[in-house]
C-alpha cells in the first residue's frame, strides 16, 4: 500500500473554519522576509525593473476566492478547489447538459499535433458579471454574440484560442480570442473585473510564445509574448495559471523565471521585477504547476522536484526543499491552527522507468516535512512517447464527512498502466483506500456535498470515463465513457461542472 514516514512530530490539528471565515486584520499581517538556511542550496537573482513603484502587496486578502466566480485554476490562492459544489441526497448519475465544440488545428509541431478542445492542465473559468460590468460590455465590446449573458464560461483551448460560452445555453457568447499558440493551462481573470484576462501559451506553433493578456472590453491583446534572452532555461512555455494578489500579477514560467507585473488602475501591465533561481550547480528549472499563496508567501514546485517558498513583496526565496522528481501537480495550501501547511506531489520521470512518487505535507513557514508517503510507480514508454507514473492531477482536500482526508489520482502504480483514485489521512499520510480506475488519469478531482455534508467526487480518465465516487468509502457510484479524454480539470458551480476534453469538446455535466 506504499511507504509512509512521519518526519516531524506534533502535527497541527485541522482548522474547523475550513477557510471560509473572513480573515481578521491580525491573520493577514505580512510574514517576515527572512531566508532560512535551506536557501543556501539555491543560486538566485532578483531583478528590479520598476524602481518607481513599491513592490509591497497592497492587500493580502484573497480576491480570487468567490462564491459565484471561478477566476483561476482551482479557484483561489490556496488552490484548494473549495468550489462548494452541492447535491441532494446520494447522487447516482452524471448527465450531460450541453456540449460546445472548439475549432481544431492539425499543424504539426515539434511536440505533435494539438487539435482542439482542452488538455492538461486546463480548467474552464466561470464568471457571473455584475450589472455594471454587464452594461459596460454591451456598450463597448465588439465581440458579443446574441447569446452573451450574465454568466459566462471562459476556456483556453489547444486550438490556440480562448472561447466564451453562455453557461446556461452552451452557445458561444463572444467571438473567440486568437492566442496564436495552444493553451494547455488555465487563464486567470483579473478579480477586479477590469476586463483583463491573463493567458499562457503552452507550445510554440509559431514564435515567439510565452505570456499573453487580453482586455475583454476591447477584445484586444494588451500583453504580447516574447522570449526572455536572459532566462536560465530556453523553454518559454507558460502552463502555470498566474495569481493576482495585492495589485500585482505573479506569473511563474517554464524558463526558470517568476515574473511580477504591476497592474495599474487602468488595467495596463508593467513588469515590476523578476526572480530567476536554480539549485547550485544545476540547470534552470521550469514551473508548470500553479503557485499557491498564503499572505505574502508564494509556493511553487518545478520540473526538477524543487519546492520554493517566495516572499511576494520582494521575490526573495524564504526556504527550499526537494521531492526529487518532476512536479506538475499544483501545490495545495491549508491552514491548521493558524499555520500554513502545503501538500505537494511528484511524478516518476527523471528517476527512470520505475521509481517513487512522493506525496508530502510540508510546514509552510519552514519547509520542514511533516509526513511523506512514497508510492512505487512506473514510467511507460510507448512508441516514441513516454507516460510518466505518479501524480499529475492536483490533490483535493476533503471537507464535511471527509474533512480529515486528502484525495488524489495516482498513475501506473507498480505494473499497472491504469490509475488509482486514492484517499490519504491528512494528519498522518497513511493511505485509507485506493479505487482502481480504467485508464491513467491526469485529471484533478472535484467535490460535491449534500445536505448532510457527505462528500462525493467527480474525476475523469484518459479514455473519457467519468466517475462519481463516494469519498467516504471509495465506492464508484457511476461511471460511463462521456468524452474522448479528460486530461483537463473541472470547474464546479452548484450541482454542475464544466470540463473540457481532448479533441474539440467542452461539456457541462450535472450530478443528480
Amino acid at each position: 500500500m506504499g511507504i509512509v514516514s512521519l518526519l516531524l512530530a506534533g502535527c497541527w490539528q485541522q482548522s474547523t473554519s475550513d477557510n471560509n471565515i473572513q480573515p481578521t486584520e491580525e491573520v493577514i499581517q505580512a510574514l517576515p522576509d527572512s531566508a532560512l538556511s535551506s536557501i543556501d542550496n539555491l543560486e538566485f537573482v532578483v531583478e528590479l525593473v520598476d524602481s518607481v513603484h513599491s513592490g509591497a502587496l497592497q492587500s493580502l486578502a484573497d480576491a480570487l476566492r468567490s462564491d459565484s466566480c471561478r477566476l483561476t485554476f482551482r479557484g483561489n490562492l490556496y488552490r484548494d478547489a473549495d468550489f462548494n459544489g452541492r447535491v441532494k441526497g446520494r447522487p447516482t448519475r452524471i448527465v450531460r447538459d450541453w456540449l460546445f465544440e472548439t475549432d481544431e488545428d492539425f499543424t504539426p509541431t515539434k511536440l505533435g499535433i494539438w487539435g482542439g478542445g482542452m488538455g492538461w492542465t486546463g480548467q474552464p473559468l466561470i464568471v457571473t458579471w455584475p450589472d455594471s460590468v454587464l452594461a459596460q460590455f454591451k456598450q463597448q465590446s465588439p465581440a458579443l454574440t446574441p447569446d452573451f449573458g450574465r454568466r459566462e464560461v471562459i476556456a483556453g483551448s489547444l486550438y490556440g484560442a480562448v472561447y466564451f460560452i453562455n453557461y446556461d445555453t452552451g452557445k458561444a457568447s463572444r467571438q473567440l480570442l486568437p492566442v496564436g499558440n495552444p493553451v494547455k493551462g488555465t487563464p486567470t481573470l483579473d478579480p477586479s473585473l477590469n476586463g483583463n484576462l491573463y493567458v499562457g501559451q503552452g507550445v510554440p506553433r509559431v514564435e515567439p510564445f510565452g505570456q499573453t493578456a487580453f482586455n475583454l472590453f476591447s477584445h484586444k491583446q494588451i500583453l504580447s509574448p516574447s522570449r526572455d534572452p536572459e532566462a536560465w532555461r530556453g523553454w518559454g512555455g507558460n502552463d502555470s495559471s498566474p495569481v493576482v494578489v495585492g495589485g500585482f500579477l505573479i506569473w511563474p514560467s517554464e524558463n526558470s523565471t517568476i515574473y511580477k507585473y504591476r497592474i495599474a488602475g487602468d488595467g495596463t501591465l508593467g513588469l515590476h521585477s523578476l526572480l530567476r533561481y536554480r539549485v547550485k550547480g544545476g540547470k534552470g528549472a521550469g514551473v508548470e504547476s500553479s503557485m499557491c499563496v498564503y499572505r505574502n508567501y508564494g509556493y511553487v514546485g518545478d520540473n526538477q522536484g524543487n519546492i520554493v517558498c517566495i516572499d511576494l513583496n520582494t521575490l526573495h526565496p524564504i526556504w527550499h526543499t526537494t521531492i526529487h522528481d518532476d512536479i506538475d501537480a499544483t501545490p495545495v495550501l491549508e491552514v491548521e491552527n493558524n499555520r500554513p501547511v502545503v501538500f505537494a506531489a511528484c511524478e516518476v520521470d527523471r528517476q527512470g522507468d520505475k521509481g517513487m512518487s512522493h506525496l508530502v505535507k510540508l510546514d509552510g513557514l519552514t519547509g520542514a516535512t511533516i509526513w511523506q508517503h512514497d508510492i512505487v510507480c512506473n514510467r511507460q514508454v510507448i512508441g516514441e512517447k513516454h507516460f510518466d507514473g505518479g501524480i499529475y492531477g492536483t490533490p483535493l482536500l476533503g471537507r464535511g464527512n471527509c474533512k480529515d482526508r486528502l484525495f488524489v489520482n495516482i498513475c501506473q502504480i507498480d505494473d499497472s498502466r491504469k490509475a488509482f483514485f486514492c484517499a490519504f489521512d491528512r494528519q498522518t499520510g497513511e493511505e485509507i483506500y485506493r479505487t482502481p480506475l480504467k485508464h491513467f488519469a491526469w485529471n484533478s478531482p472535484v467535490a460535491f456535498y449534500n445536505e448532510r455534508d457527505e462528500m462525493f467526487i467527480f474525476t475523469g480518465d484518459s479514455a473519457g470515463n467519468a466517475y462519481l465516487i463516494d469519498a467516504a468509502t471509495g465506492q464508484i457510484l457511476f461511471t460511463q465513457v462521456m468524452a474522448n479524454n479528460f486530461e483537463s480539470s473541472a470547474s464546479v458551480l452548484g450541482n454542475s461542472l464544466v470540463i473540457g476534453s481532448r479533441g474539440k469538446q467542452i461539456y457541462r455535466f450535472s450530478i443528480i
